[in-house]
């Protein structure tokens, strides 16, 4: 395969999908940035995942494909010549933007084979597959860096050398979060829900979490969705360390928030690996089902804690229906916590 070089080129990553892809996506901008020092890095996502994406330093531009999505033909075409890009790596398929970087003649394009419109939009193919790979996501968006020179897959421990260029935003906390954040005692926050991407543990262990938490002093702070909120503020423990922050945060004061505790538990969602990136104790619950399973998706980052029921789970591993996660127990992440 003929290498592409990509010293004074302008690189786009196209990700226009959820935060945690996004943040298993940003370490290829190390790779790139390592590689090619004078490489323009612009990432291509969707507009509420601008904060998460200018908190890494080694991206140069966030362009939000709204932008594009909602202007007509013509415009889209013009605003994506605008971006004179001399790459784009499709790290999520997407059909239109794949249409439209082949329609101005970005001069190399970068997809997987597995998608058949790639075929006759993009100049590179790589091939491999995600679905049974025992790669982490983190690894496999990496190759799709082989055109550009990269001969082997970083190890988990190279890629998370990239976490160290993740720097949470100063931004101004709400005066209710801020008071609460001086409470004597730790902090710790609990995002039980996912928005239907992951298995979630249960909410009543939520609940009895909490309230193991306040018997030892922590302030606990729930987060989440507004409409998220509403499906299980009723159930908090009437306590003044029991804090409901729901649709109360933009995404910058979220990150800004998390790097100001000391844990966050929840299942394989954004927030989970936005405290991996910030060195947050991070505990996360996962199933042991393909393509679900941790080595595929667990969060980066120094102290994370990965808790699954049964690694060996017999209904997992025939891909059948389970819900095993239901069975880990509070003894379980308790013990994490006082470790």
């Amino acid at each position: 395969m003929k290498i592409t070089d990509l010293h004074n080129k302008r690189v786009v990553i196209s990700r226009t999908d959820s935060i945690g892809d996004v943040l298993l996506t940003l370490p290829m901008c190390a790779w790139i940035k390592s590689t090619y020092p004078t490489a323009t890095i612009l990432f291509l996502g969707k507009g509420y995942t601008k904060s998460v994406v200018e908190c890494f330093d080694l991206v140069d531009e966030f362009i939000d494909w709204k932008t594009f999505e909602n202007q007509p033909r013509v415009e889209q075409i013009a605003c994506f010549r605008d971006l004179n890009a001399d790459a784009i790596i499709h790290v999520f398929p997407n059909k239109d933007i794949a249409t439209l970087a082949k329609k101005v003649r970005v001069p190399v394009r970068v997809g997987t084979s597995h998608r058949s419109y790639h075929l006759l939009t993009c100049t590179h193919r790589p091939n491999f597959t995600r679905k049974r790979s025992d790669l982490h996501e983190s690894q496999l968006n990496h190759e799709l860096l082989r055109p550009f020179g990269l001969i082997e897959i970083p190890s988990l421990e190279e890629i998370s050398r990239a976490i160290a260029h993740f720097h949470a935003p100063n931004a101004h906390l709400p005066e209710f979060l801020s008071k609460a954040l001086q409470n004597d005692g730790k902090g710790i926050i609990l995002h039980p829900k996912s928005q239907g991407s992951a298995r979630e543990w249960p909410m009543e262990k939520y609940i009895e979490l909490t309230n193991e938490l306040i018997k030892r002093d922590f302030t606990v702070f729930f987060t989440g969705t507004e409409a998220e909120g509403t499906s299980f503020r009723s159930q908090f423990p009437v306590h003044e360390r029991v804090i409901d922050t729901t649709g109360k945060l933009t995404l910058d004061e979220l990150i800004t928030f998390i790097s100001n505790v000391d844990f966050l538990v929840a299942c394989s969602t954004g927030p989970l690996h936005i405290a991996g990136y910030l060195g947050i104790n991070t505990i996360g619950f996962f199933v042991p089902k393909r393509p679900m399973h941790p080595g595929r998706w667990k969060a980066l980052g120094p102290n994370v804690n990965i808790l699954v029921n049964d690694p060996n789970c017999a209904n997992c591993k025939k891909k059948g229906e389970c819900n095993c996660i239901a069975d880990i127990s509070v003894e379980r992440v308790i013990d994490l916590i006082n470790d």
